[in-house]
């Protein structure tokens, strides 16, 4: 339905459904048939209809979410055929491996040495490359116990922490699917902290993973996404404002606005006056303030949900069938309301 509507609106440019298409395709099976994703394709389903003209930011849009639902793929690398030049059939370290053994493979040798397993070391007159540590094959016999320590262990770690992973994603679910109460609420070591702290533990150990497998560990979040700030007329102080609204966590008030300006015009000798820089603050913040508001809403949007609710379809309401779930869930509604009344009420006492 979506790409249907999006259809006569992009004529001019056909190359964006296939697009588009594609990058359905390469996202997760289990994303493509949640709800979030339902809740996500028919918010920008009434956006097209309401704002047809910005029909490409919607796409744009959908395509960012799919993207950071992809699946990663990782794609087997294979080496270059090449002659080995006369008089150099050996390795400079003399530890090359059977070329018979590893069929069409580049003869490799041991560098124990190096600290660098991806940093090949090339012998002057000779092209096969040697791998630093026998990474590829530490079955090898011809590569030190060392270096086939050192690559086991490395395997071993991310086995451990890929099971960490595992381990707290459960206890995660659990802690979500527990029934609580008000006194658990109050508890220093109620399950909320509890999931806080797991969830604090399981990002350090995928940034970690992350190193260890030598990828990025950007998740593809909206918030990773660099804000490009083109808001006044000066080079200099757009590339000073853009720096600090970009760091981590900023969210920068009038001050640090003005601060920036102020610094920017000091140090590029801008010659600003008090009262045009106190102006440029003014709309510079604000457009800052609604792009990183805006940025924070996607945010939430995308990654906001629980896996107890990926399954619930409208009409499954399990209270309609059931009279004594619905009674018991209108006494806690109306046990709700009244309690809310009652701390607005203590609370507007204490003001008074």
């Amino acid at each position: 339905q979506f790409l249907s509507l999006c259809a006569p609106l992009t004529r001019e440019h056909p190359e964006v459904l296939p697009f588009l298409s594609a990058r359905h395709l390469r996202a997760h099976p289990d994303f493509r048939g949640s709800a979030e994703f339902r809740n996500i394709l028919g918010r920008l389903l009434r956006r097209v209809q309401g704002r047809r003209r910005k029909v490409y930011v919607y796409i744009n849009e959908l395509c960012t979410v799919l993207k950071a639902r992809a699946l990663r793929r990782r794609l087997p690398l294979h080496s270059l055929p090449h002659q080995e030049p006369q008089g150099a059939s050996q390795c400079p370290h003399g530890a090359c491996q059977d070329p018979h053994r590893y069929p069409g493979a580049p003869s490799q040798c041991a560098n124990a040495s190096s600290s660098h397993p991806g940093a090949p070391s090339q012998h002057p007159a000779a092209s096969p490359r040697c791998s630093s540590t026998s990474s590829q094959h530490p079955g090898d016999p011809g590569a030190s116990p060392a270096a086939q320590r050192r690559a086991g262990g490395s395997r071993r770690q991310i086995r451990h922490l890929e099971h960490l992973l595992r381990v707290y994603a459960g206890e995660i679910r659990r802690l979500q699917e527990r029934e609580l109460d008000l006194a658990e609420l109050d508890s220093a070591d109620s399950p909320y902290l509890q999931e806080n702290r797991l969830k604090r533990r399981m990002m350090r150990i995928f940034r970690r993973l992350c190193q260890l497998k030598e990828c990025s560990s950007l998740t593809g979040r909206v918030l990773e996404q660099r804000i490009r700030f083109r808001g006044t007329r000066y080079p200099e102080v757009n590339r000073r404002i853009e720096r600090f609204i970009n760091r981590p966590d900023a969210f920068p008030d009038y001050s640090d606005i003005l601060r920036e300006i102020r610094g920017a015009s000091a140090r590029h000798g801008l010659g600003l006056g008090r009262r045009q820089m106190e102006n440029m603050a003014q709309e510079a913040f604000r457009e800052v303030g609604n792009r990183l508001q805006e940025r924070r809403h996607l945010d939430l949007v995308y990654n906001f949900g629980s896996h107890l609710t990926d399954q619930y379809r409208p009409g499954m309401d399990p209270a309609l069938s059931d009279p004594e779930l619905a009674q018991r869930l209108r006494r806690n509604r109306r046990l709700a309301l009244a309690r809310l009344d009652d701390v607005i009420a203590r609370f507007a006492q204490r003001q008074e």
